[in-house]
């Protein structure tokens, strides 16, 4: 699936028009394709969030925080950068400290906060 392709409908998510809907997980094999999806949107776009130059690709395993300097101005930043990259809405109402540990929880809590768009 390129990201051309890639579609709430083919995600089976939520009625965005529904106010008490949380955010459905996809079956296994599509989240984890989009886990996959959001990885590598995250490894692409820090180094333009944290303006930095673009050298080595950021570990999967590496502290958002802690090893790459990443503030929560920037994770905003991140997010809906993210969103443009994928044509994705992530639904970060419920997100918390450990889903921004690594680019492996924030991507898998990407992966399972998807809402339909309009």
């Amino acid at each position: 699936m390129t990201d051309a392709s890639l579609s709430t409908r083919d995600l089976h998510l939520t009625d965005p028009t529904d106010s008490t809907a949380t955010p459905l997980p996809a079956d296994p094999a599509e989240t984890s394709d989009l886990r996959e999806q959001v990885e590598q949107g995250i490894v692409l776009l820090l180094p333009r969030v944290l303006n930095q130059e673009s050298g080595e690709p950021a570990p999967l395993d590496a502290s958002l925080m802690g090893d790459l300097g990443l503030t929560s101005g920037k994770t905003l930043e991140l997010v809906l950068e993210l969103e443009d990259h994928l044509d994705i809405q992530i639904d970060v109402e419920d997100i918390t400290p450990d889903d921004l540990n690594t680019i492996t929880t924030l991507a898998a809590f990407v992966a399972a906060h998807v809402v339909a768009e309009d």
